[in-house]
């Protein structure tokens, strides 16, 4: 089954722009570069939004609903445009990896993620591709709203930049929904 939507997951503003919870925003700003795609505001769909041409039709989101509202925004292309939970790519920002880490996995559950939460919730099932970009754990768990919503030290900004430049080199695989060659290559680390 191939990908026909690839939502970046991120808070709108200038103010959370440079912040480590906007890593899917930055993934999905880059494959919009990458493949000439003009993302509009798209009140219809609560978010921004542009379909890449060829084949498959595939659609590039950026939710406008703030994290917490991410579902809104990825139910209404979905059901506008007959999008099953298997052809939807969520990239997010991962806690549970270090920064430079990726991991590609279908379903499971939220993991404490919010617009995870609120994607499940709305399309009513978990069952959808999740890219995962590392961007680390403070430590303290009463710590973690606070170091999603800053911006990541200049290390750390390397680091989840290499991650984002690595997944993307398995872009053509990922859209064509190659998922075992795809995470064959992002999980084996090179020698």
């Amino acid at each position: 089954m191939t990908i026909r939507l690839m939502v970046g997951l991120g808070n709108p503003g200038a103010e959370y722009e440079a912040t480590r919870h906007n890593a899917g925003f930055w993934w999905v700003e880059r494959v919009a570069r990458q493949w000439g795609v003009n993302l509009r505001l798209e009140g219809k769909f609560h978010g921004y939004a542009g379909r890449a041409s060829g084949q498959p039709e595939c659609w590039l989101l950026l939710p406008q609903t703030f994290m917490n509202r991410s579902g809104q925004s990825v139910a209404a292309l979905v059901r506008f445009y007959k999008i099953e939970p298997a052809e939807i790519l969520v990239i997010h920002d991962e806690l549970d990896l270090p920064p430079g880490g990726v991991k590609l996995k279908r379903g499971g559950g939220h993991g404490g993620h919010n617009g995870l939460r609120d994607i499940i919730a709305h399309l009513g099932t978990p069952d959808f591709w999740r890219l995962r970009l590392g961007i680390g754990h403070p430590g303290e768990r009463a710590e973690v709203v606070n170091f999603v919503l800053k911006a990541p030290t200049l290390n750390e900004q390397i680091e989840i930049d290499r991650s984002i430049d690595q997944s993307l080199q398995r872009l053509d695989e990922l859209r064509a929904g190659k998922m075992e060659a795809a995470m064959l290559a992002l999980h084996t680390k090179p020698r």
